[in-house]
């Protein structure tokens, strides 16, 4: 597979992996305040990788460094859906794939790699997770109108 890195896809798909991590956390808002998810992955990552953060920064600022911290995950992974092929890139499945594949790498790598307590029995968290998932994975390829490079 080789590797694209065009600057302008680049820039649209890092951005678009804002604004999908800003959907996803609408939709997590929601899903936590209705008590689906106890609590979020962007969370339990900022809680065992900067342990004592949190308690630090004054509680009522605790929304904004947690969306600030999402926001830069889904940068990240923007880029990273940028650096696929364009013939894969603007398929239409390819997008919530990809946000699947997102939530998978949580559950078997950096959950057990940061030994952060995983709730997969629970049937309705683990919907709201996918569902998210699928919608960073809907917006962040620009579905229904995959952008053409």
């Amino acid at each position: 597979m080789k590797l694209e890195l065009n600057w302008g896809t680049m820039v649209r798909t890092g951005t678009r992996g804002v604004v999908a991590a800003m959907a996803m956390s609408g939709l997590r808002q929601a899903t936590t305040s209705l008590n689906l998810v106890q609590s979020s992955p962007p969370k339990s990552v900022l809680e065992k990788l900067a342990p004592g953060l949190l308690s630090r920064v004054h509680h009522s600022h605790h929304p904004a460094l947690l969306a600030v911290a999402h926001w830069g995950y889904g940068l990240n992974a923007g880029l990273a859906f940028g650096m696929l092929p364009a013939h894969l890139r603007h398929r239409v499945w390819v997008g919530p794939l990809y946000g699947a594949a997102l939530l998978v790498v949580f559950h078997v790598g950096i959950a057990p790699m940061l030994r952060i307590e995983q709730r997969l029995a629970d049937v309705h968290e683990q919907v709201a997770l996918i569902a998210d998932h699928l919608l960073y994975g809907i917006v962040v390829a620009g579905f229904p109108m995959p952008h053409r490079d």
